[in-house]
């Protein structure tokens, strides 16, 4: 059990224990001629053959540990791949600032980090041919990535001083190994992760790069990301899901639904109070959800969150039976 879920669970195994149903109850007396003619076999729950599995939990204390239940629907399951890459500066949104003629720099107006717009005097120099000052510009709107000067340093003709990305776009450069890129074309759904904190964005393939990156052998393939909010780096390493095909179908329910009981994949379904144990026959799946075959009908409410609390419960029912 996760530890953040200790205190959920143990509130909801006190508060079953205070509800406690008939468990305190005395057993009625039971002839033995009656126990050996109909005996019956147990499920490995300690639950009769032929019986249900459930259990009952108050509305309340279901919300409070974190139970959260979903109503079954038709879905779509994503043939993905998942992939690694880099973020990288746009081409043609880079620009190196040097001075036209060689001179000492007179006073410098911007720092690495600093925003700037096209036109804004960035540096004065002193013209060794005119001994006059002119000034060096920004030639596009960016941020200041890099620095090279310093006042009273001498600005050689051609050297540069400034480099000024404009890091409202970014490329996420993807890498795709063997025979994944023989599947992987152009126009297809991306979602990128950022691996510091799991923030993620939806974009779209655009390209796939018709060389090798030399370094890891891979294919590489292109997308664009939006990074306005100037939170997304270029450097940083990302995770993607590339979506290469999408195939509907007439039931789903997420992962964390699914709990394995007596040795099958079962979901717990919820009617008012009453968590019912039900076998399902499973299909295809994705990373997140999976499609049900047999065993739900449209509409019925099933755990989506805490469903390992919900077999425990039934664990700790069908033991109390045993006894």
């Amino acid at each position: 059990m996760k530890p953040t879920h200790l205190i959920p669970a143990l509130a909801l195994a006190l508060s079953l224990a205070a509800c406690g149903g008939d468990s305190d109850q005395p057993a009625k007396d039971t002839p033995a001629d009656e126990t050996a003619d109909h005996g019956t076999e147990a499920d490995d729950h300690g639950h009769e053959a032929g019986e249900v599995a459930s259990t009952v939990i108050p509305a309340e204390i279901a919300e409070k540990s974190g139970i959260k239940t979903r109503p079954v629907g038709p879905g779509v399951i994503a043939d993905e791949h998942e992939v690694q890459g880099l973020l990288t500066a746009v081409d043609g949104r880079v620009a190196q600032i040097s001075a036209r003629f060689p001179g000492p720099i007179r006073s410098l107006r911007a720092n690495a980090g600093d925003q700037v717009r096209a036109g804004q005097t960035l540096a004065t120099i002193e013209s060794n041919l005119s001994l006059s000052t002119y000034s060096v510009t920004a030639p596009i709107s960016g941020v200041i990535v890099e620095r090279n000067a310093s006042v009273g340093g001498l600005a050689s003709e051609g050297t540069p001083l400034f480099e000024i990305a404009d890091l409202s776009q970014l490329w996420v450069d993807l890498h795709i190994f063997g025979a994944d890129a023989q599947h992987i074309q152009p126009g297809v759904p991306v979602t990128v992760t950022r691996m510091s904190d799991g923030e993620t964005l939806l974009t779209t393939l655009e390209r796939v790069l018709p060389g090798m990156a030399t370094a890891s052998q891979s294919t590489v393939a292109r997308a664009t990301i939006d990074n306005t909010d100037s939170q997304w780096r270029p450097g940083t390493a990302v995770k993607a899901r590339i979506t290469v095909a999408q195939q509907p179908v007439d039931l789903v329910v997420p992962l964390t639904a699914l709990q394995s009981m007596d040795g099958r994949e079962a979901v717990f379904v919820r009617e008012g109070e009453t968590y019912q144990a039900r076998h399902v026959e499973l299909g295809v799946r994705d990373a997140t959800q999976v499609q049900i075959l047999s065993g739900l009908s449209v509409g019925e409410e099933v755990v989506v969150a805490e469903s390992y609390l919900i077999k425990a419960d039934i664990g700790k029912e069908g033991a109390a039976h045993e006894h």
